[in-house]
């Protein structure tokens, strides 16, 4: 169906065919609008000449300097990224893993080979806690090896944020960690080699590219701990190679998990108890952080105020959650790393990356309130050692389809798996959010319709094929409407 008709008829359908055709042509052009940008921004990354990484660099000084010994899962990763950066063009390598299985490794091992070559590197984290996390691991590190990281957050003073920058700018920065801060426009590098984007999903592609942008011919990794179903990743990653690591490191062991309802509460914070008392750390992890009466789910605070002068009157308690200020976010963290704070009550804040070692349990209030990859996320804040670990999911609801999909956590920990029972489950609408997986926001289409993607995908080659830069006249609208779908207006100079 031409575009003008599809337009019309999908506002003001003459019968159910019209309807079903204009949905049809339109949900086609988003597609194909989607594939040609992921193409266009594979391709334009590898006009660049690359950053020259040494090949011949020693690395045995980095794996010295771990205390523990890599899996070969992660070593082949290793190996994957240095394959690449050995190349004319620059390294654009997704490295995906289950929660726990070593990614950040990986990313340090690139640093180092990065920093030893002479070049900068650029590692960026969704949250100011998690930046800070990886910061201070990562300095501690890299300071045995003479090579000096710097921190840059929203929240820094206005002092501290000009020491940084001419840091970078000067390049006595071999390694910047940082928040959305790094790509602000105060941010200037002496000699970019490589970025790291943690947490994939969480940032969009306009985000990576911004960060790329920031050098010529920048080599990228991008790490992503969230299980993507098979179907969608040529989608989701299309401008990306692929490693995955499935392999965890030795001495980790299976998080046991339960689901129960609220009647079994007095059993479960003895449990809490009973791990407390063993030095471990337990987080409580509640759906939302005030109560809303329309709603009705267990609140941060509320369940805080309740357990700390009722069940668990006898522990030390903390809270974290989005809206607290950043200081007090990281007081609150380190203090719960220490055991200052035995027991953590927490909205989804803790849900990427943060890393206690000695936490054994977690207790998911609301259970139900959350997707099947999101409570698996949540589950990998334990069991980050050899120390014996548990996930309670606690869940009042008497459907039978919602039990059912939280059964599927008691029965595997293998994250693919839930990822396509998640898909499954809830479709894709509810497992790929935009602000989730970061692609351009789609109207219509679905990335369940495989027939359609596959049919727009071959019209995408072919039109690539004939015109790799969409440079023809005939191809300007398109190239136009790509650059809004990704980019908007101010964005333009990414694909030119």
């Amino acid at each position: 169906m031409p575009l003008r008709d599809a337009l019309c008829a999908i506002h003001f359908p003459k019968d159910a065919a019209s309807q079903s055709g204009a949905r049809k042509r339109l949900i086609f052009d988003e597609l194909m609008y989607l594939m040609i940008g992921m193409s266009l921004l594979k391709n334009r990354q590898r006009e660049h000449n690359a950053v020259r990484i040494g090949g011949d660099i020693d690395m045995k000084p980095f794996y010295d300097a771990l205390s523990f010994e890599p899996t070969s899962a992660q070593l082949r990763a290793v190996a994957d990224c240095e394959a690449d950066m050995a190349r004319d063009v620059p390294m654009n390598r997704l490295v995906q893993g289950d929660v726990g299985c070593g990614k950040t490794t990986v990313a340090e091992a690139l640093i180092f080979r990065c920093a030893r070559s002479g070049e900068q590197a650029a590692f960026m984290a969704p949250t100011e806690v998690l930046a800070r996390q990886h910061y201070e691991n990562m300095s501690a590190l890299f300071e045995r090896l003479s090579i000096r990281t710097v921190l840059l957050t929203g929240s820094l003073t206005a002092k501290q944020r000009r020491e940084a920058y001419e840091r970078i700018e000067s390049g006595y920065a071999d390694l910047v960690v940082g928040t959305h801060a790094l790509i602000t426009e105060g941010v200037k590098f002496s000699r970019l080699g490589l970025t790291v984007t943690d947490e994939q999903h969480r940032f969009g592609v306009r985000q990576r590219a911004s960060l790329i942008g920031k050098g010529d011919g920048v080599h990228t990794l991008v790490m992503s701990a969230t299980p993507i179903p098979r179907t969608l990743g040529l989608i989701l990653y299309g401008d990306l190679d692929i490693s995955v690591i499935d392999e965890l490191p030795k001495g980790r062991m299976k998080t046991d998990t339960f689901l129960v309802n609220h009647s079994y509460r007095e059993r479960v914070y003895n449990f809490v108890k009973k791990q407390a008392g063993m030095g471990h750390a337990v987080y409580i992890i509640c759906p939302a952080v005030e109560y809303d009466e329309e709603s009705a789910m267990t609140s941060v605070l509320e369940l805080y105020d309740e357990l700390r002068d009722g069940a668990l009157s006898e522990l030390r308690l903390g809270v974290l959650y989005g809206r607290m200020r950043p200081d007090e976010k990281q007081e609150t963290m380190e203090r719960f790393s220490q055991g200052d704070i035995q027991v953590l009550i927490a909205t989804t804040v803790v849900e990427v990356g943060v890393d206690v070692k000695n936490a054994s349990l977690i207790v998911i209030e609301d259970a139900d309130r959350f997707g099947l990859s999101q409570l698996h996320q949540l589950r990998g804040r334990v069991g980050r050692s050899s120390i014996k670990s548990y996930c309670v999911l606690m869940s009042d609801s008497k459907n039978e389809q919602t039990l059912e999909r939280l059964k599927t956590l008691t029965k595997t920990n293998d994250g693919f798996e839930i990822a396509e029972a998640d898909l499954k489950l809830r479709g894709p609408g509810d497992f790929l959010g935009s602000r989730q997986h970061g692609l351009p926001y789609l109207r219509l289409a679905e990335l369940t319709d495989m027939d359609m993607i596959e049919l727009s995908r071959k019209r995408a080659n072919a039109l690539l094929t004939d015109d790799v830069s969409l440079s023809k006249p005939q191809n300007a609208p398109i190239f136009k409407k790509i650059e809004e779908m990704f980019f908007g207006e101010n964005m333009k100079n990414i694909f030119n």
